[in-house]
């Protein structure tokens, strides 16, 4: 090589180097985040995704109010619609929980729990239906298709689809406990009659907090590697360890048989002293906009101090063990920054 061509590819290469140097030392754009809480008042949080929208509700006790947002993390941000009033009397007019919104069979549904104004308590609280034929729930109109057919009083009612069948799961009030039912569903609002079954009652210390015996909010997430788990949360919601439990089935088992069910023998999902954060429960599971996190929404409190009241909906990442069981992690603080869901 001549003396001008060693020249030239000298110059080549410390002008190369230079941009090296230069975009090293160039701000990269920071990583977008957000911090907790989604809500500040927004006890037994739901979430639902469809295409670029998500729909996110939860208690009120005087009716029920959706948020539309294209934004995981901004759900505070956008304005509320409320879309259902509870009548005046009846068995569905007062103490209106853990409301759930679910797309099924080309229309919307909207599963509560309520109970009768003229004689309120859990002697008269069920699930109720909602329906909605347009295709965006935040319009259109609902139709009351009553209350589910359940064997007992109860509450938190949810569905899920497995293998081209639909479930119904909720909080059913059995003696002095709540358990953990499931039936099959015969349309969104009617269980199969005679159907019903316990799957799963309090056992462990960590599910008798707060005075009471208590499994409720039953959420449905199928594993990684083909397992069915239920995620519920145990105790009192006044308890302040009130947390997550989950129960396992094994790929191919029938989730209508109890034995299918086994039950972890640790909450999946507690408080953390040390970020403040208690009373973690009530969960619903959702994903970011481009499908490729797994997200929980639960709702916490800041104070220990044995009440319901104060409850935030926050969300949080989770990722997945090599066993294909979910991996929740410990709740983080309101301060901790976290990073948006990809594709936001």
């Amino acid at each position: 090589m001549s003396v001008p061509s060693l020249v030239r590819a000298a110059l080549l290469g410390f002008g190369y180097l230079a941009t090296l140097t230069a975009t090293a030392q160039a701000p990269q754009p920071p990583t977008r985040t957000f911090t907790n809480p989604l809500r500040d008042e927004g006890p037994d949080p739901w979430v639902i995704r469809r295409g670029s929208t998500y729909y996110y509700t939860n208690t009120t006790g005087s009716n029920i109010t959706l948020w539309k947002t294209t934004s995981l993390s901004g759900v505070k941000e956008v304005p509320a619609t409320v879309v259902w009033t509870p009548p005046a009397t009846g068995p569905n007019s007062t103490q209106i929980w853990a409301p759930e919104l679910h797309y099924l069979s080309g229309k919307w549904y909207l599963y509560y729990t309520a109970t009768n104004k003229a004689t309120p308590g859990d002697a008269a609280r069920y699930v109720f239906v909602l329906e909605n034929a347009s295709s965006d729930p935040t319009t259109g109109t609902w139709v009351d298709k009553g209350r589910v057919n359940t064997k007992y009083t109860g509450l938190d009612g949810s569905v899920f689809e497995h293998k081209g069948k639909q479930y119904f799961l909720y909080s059913a009030y059995v003696g002095p406990q709540s358990v953990l039912a499931i039936a099959p569903l015969q349309n969104p609002w009617t269980l199969q009659p005679g159907t019903e079954v316990i799957i799963a009652a309090p056992t462990h210390p960590w599910e008798k907090g707060g005075g009471r015996q208590i499994l409720e909010g039953p959420e449905f997430l199928p594993g990684k590697k083909g397992q069915l788990f239920i995620v519920y949360s145990a105790s009192a919601c006044w308890d302040d360890n009130y947390c997550l439990g989950m129960l396992t089935a094994p790929q191919g088992s029938d989730p209508l048989r109890p034995e299918s069910w086994s039950k972890a023998a640790q909450p999946v999902f507690r408080p953390s002293a040390e970020n403040g954060v208690w009373g973690t429960g009530h969960n619903s599971f959702t994903t970011s906009p481009d499908g490729r996190q797994n997200w929980l929404v639960y709702h916490a409190k800041t104070a220990a101090d044995g009440k319901c009241a104060g409850r935030s909906s926050r969300a949080q990442q989770f990722t997945w063990n090599p066993d294909g069981t979910p991996n929740f992690g410990v709740p983080v603080s309101l301060q901790t920054p976290l990073p948006r869901p990809s594709g936001e």
